[in-house]
């Protein structure tokens, strides 16, 4: 069971980077929390309020302590592990939702630092963004994709002064992919989608039926810059999850079934913030604002889900920042390969190489950097013998080493 804590002035009751999964509430006193900013390298300190959960982030997604913790003054802290903090709050609505709206806001405040750092631009209105998401698809070739937001851009502006530059650019790339996919039109992609059924039996009840939507391969589900008014939980398939920068596409995460996407936009009632598109076919649930609260309140477990969700995300798009922040470009494609590592994504190791499924384009929309600047320092590592490229995926040497190399350059205001 949780259990009260005494700390004297001065005491640390964690340290950044430490490997601790319990979960505080402080209860009397005061501390505070101090971490570094990683875009600037300065110095970070928050005091906590009386009555504050502090620790419940690392804890929750399983990751190193972010912030040193700090006792300046006499202090009672709650301390419980995640299992115990679990069973005792999973049905406490008001604080989860509180947890649940902070984490959100933290996550949506990543994802507008990346932006910022990819390229610093104005910020675009929602008709402004939604036809640079258009623009970005049909450039690149995602002609389906196109398709689909040019649609949602008629059915939510359809009296603006640019419907009909928006309805041709949707003949145009409806166009190109009839004449693409008329190759495929003998594959069932029913059939793709029931190799991937029985995932989520919890959700497989015949009441969820109702919710169900169905997905084809590079259709998107939700649109940058659109309002939102639902969220999914993916059964089978995979979402891919992207951002439109300067008219280019940014590749954020893949997600896989279990995971929720456009729940920050229920809780926060703010536009989209990334676009998701189906990475092959796709079976999931949708769920409105109305249902969702009806949902959590029904499903304490699902309310845990979307926690640690928030908790991994907010790690995973932080860790993304890092990397942007890094001032020497070789290191910054060093970081891409490490953090692929790191994700679990290579496809062959041994005790210090690495295969992964990557290209160059990838690399330049996770390191921010140009085309050619990424294609000449790849090219230098291939001479070094550090790196070997093929059609569809790249060979490190020595990871260890780029990890190694990356430490050095990642400490503050190198």
């Amino acid at each position: 069971m949780p259990k009260a804590v005494q700390y004297s002035k001065g005491s640390i009751i964690y340290f950044e980077n430490d490997n601790d999964e319990r979960i505080f509430i402080l209860q009397k006193g005061a501390v505070v929390l101090s971490s570094t900013d990683i875009e600037t390298g300065n110095p970070m300190t928050i005091q906590l309020s009386m009555g504050e959960f502090f620790g419940a982030k690392s804890a929750l997604g399983h990751f190193p302590r972010e912030e040193t913790a700090t006792v300046i003054q006499d202090s009672i802290v709650i301390s419980m592990t995640v299992q115990e903090f679990e069973m005792i709050f999973s049905n406490n609505q008001q604080v989860i939702y509180k947890m649940l709206r902070v984490f959100s806001g933290q996550l949506r405040g990543m994802h507008k630092k990346t932006k910022t750092l990819l390229a610093h631009q104005e910020e675009l209105d929602q008709k402004e963004g939604m036809l640079s998401v258009a623009r970005s698809f049909y450039k690149d070739e995602q002609h389906r994709a196109c398709m689909d937001v040019c649609l949602k851009y008629l059915r939510l502006f359809p009296n603006t002064n640019e419907t009909e530059t928006v309805a041709r650019l949707y003949a145009d790339a409806k166009l190109l992919f009839e004449k693409r996919d008329k190759r495929n039109k003998t594959e069932d992609s029913s059939q793709r989608l029931s190799t991937a059924a029985g995932a989520l039996a919890h959700f497989s009840l015949p009441a969820f039926e109702r919710f169900q939507k169905k997905y084809e391969n590079g259709q998107v589900i939700i649109c940058e810059f659109e309002p939102g008014d639902s969220f999914y939980l993916i059964q089978s398939g995979e979402v891919q999850l992207v951002k439109c920068v300067n008219g280019n596409m940014s590749k954020l995460d893949i997600l896989k079934p279990g995971e929720f996407f456009g729940e920050m936009a229920i809780l926060d009632n703010s536009p989209r913030s990334a676009t998701c598109m189906a990475a092959g076919p796709v079976q999931c649930l949708e769920f409105n604002k109305e249902n969702f609260e009806v949902l959590v309140t029904g499903n304490p477990q699902i309310a845990i889900i979307l926690l640690k969700l928030f908790c991994k995300r907010i790690y995973d798009q932080k860790r993304r920042v890092r990397i942007l922040t890094i001032r020497d470009p070789l290191t910054r494609i060093y970081d891409v390969f490490c953090i692929y590592d790191d994700m679990g994504l290579s496809t062959r190791k041994t005790e210090k190489s690495r295969s992964f499924n990557i290209k160059a384009q990838d690399i330049v929309q996770w390191s921010g950097l140009s085309p050619e600047k990424v294609q000449d320092e790849l090219n230098k590592l291939v001479l070094k013998k550090k790196l070997q490229i093929f059609e569809n995926y790249m060979t490190i040497t020595n990871i260890e080493e780029m990890k190694y190399n990356v430490g050095l350059k990642t400490q503050p205001h190198s």
